[in-house]
């Protein structure tokens, strides 16, 4: 069983420089929505084995939340390559989860990298 990982700020930059694709999920214990969400986002870490999915908890991590300027919960934030390449608040369905991770592994971050590259 893939496992969700808690992602705190003290794990962030070695969660995201060490793996290629990490989805992750900004939640609250209080949130409705958060807890609807939380079983899909499961669901689609044991789907896509080569993807890190980390869970975020808002509450406990204010910090990584604000450097996030999450406004909103659930809040579903996407890095490849050490990149943010989209965040998004509110719950996905499992199909939209499934077609955001295919389309994360066919994103070319050589054309990604040049977009965010200063003009010369």
């Amino acid at each position: 069983m893939v496992k969700v990982v808690e992602v705190t700020k003290d794990s962030f930059d070695s969660l995201i420089s060490s793996n290629r694709i990490v989805f992750l999920d900004f939640w609250a214990t209080w949130c409705a929505p958060c807890r609807q969400f939380g079983p899909v986002f499961e669901a689609a870490a044991a789907k896509h084995p080569d993807i890190v999915f980390g869970k975020i908890n808002t509450e406990e991590q204010q910090e990584l939340a604000a450097m996030f300027g999450i406004r909103s919960i659930p809040t579903l934030a996407v890095f490849k390559e050490d990149i943010g390449v989209f965040s998004q608040p509110g719950a996905l369905p499992g199909v939209a989860l499934d077609d955001l991770a295919q389309k994360v592994r066919d994103l070319d971050m050589n054309e990604v990298r040049k977009s965010l590259a200063p003009e010369k």
